[in-house]
């Protein structure tokens, strides 16, 4: 009969850590660089292994020039595979990433009690799929433009004018600017969680 040593768990549990996974996702076009590439290099020296998902597969092209190569379609999303789920913002985000394969995403990481992080726009997603009612939460807006903060209050949510927020496993944050401290929230929900 096999036992399991007290080592042996205790090389399971570092493992563990060692495994997380984040999916990052991104408009395949327009989505804002320093939201994805600051918190991704952040997460990846936390030791969370990163996939970047998206509309299309091939090079996804930031609003400021950056490339990443996507290989896995949010469609094909297979939940029990990520501890979180990231939505990054950009020009490009509500045009792409605002649809039922998006809230499928959103309601599926809240149902299974992973991570779910969003940045910039992206928090309108979270609050159309309806997983902000009643949470606290933060969206970019400025003078000119406020509607994202009614776009976030009409579903629901209590907006909160900081950088960034977090309300039990979702974490938003109001843009590229919040972008560091956005990866770092992240990690530490991570590192928590089992």
């Amino acid at each position: 009969m096999n036992q399991v040593t007290t080592k042996e768990k205790i090389k399971i549990e570092i493992l563990k850590v060692q495994t997380k996974k984040a999916a990052m996702i991104i408009a395949f076009e327009d989505f804002r660089d320093q939201e994805y590439f600051v918190p991704k290099e952040i997460l990846e020296k936390g030791g969370i292994g990163i996939k970047t998902i998206s509309t299309k597969k091939g090079i996804a092209i930031g609003a400021d020039g950056g490339e990443v190569e996507i290989n896995f379609l949010i469609r094909e999303i297979d939940l029990k595979n990520f501890d979180a789920i990231v939505f990054v913002g950009g020009p490009g985000c509500l045009e792409n990433l605002d649809n039922k394969n998006s809230y499928r995403v959103i309601r599926e990481t809240i149902t299974q009690n992973k991570i779910l992080a969003s940045i910039c726009i992206s928090p309108i997603i979270l609050a159309k799929a309806g997983v902000l009612k009643g949470r606290k939460a933060t969206v970019w807006a400025n003078s000119l433009n406020k509607e994202p903060v009614k776009i976030l209050e009409r579903n629901g949510a209590e907006f909160i004018d900081e950088k960034v927020v977090q309300d039990g496993n979702i974490i938003t944050a109001n843009g590229p600017d919040a972008a560091e401290e956005f990866g770092k929230k992240i990690l530490d929900a991570l590192q928590i969680t089992n």
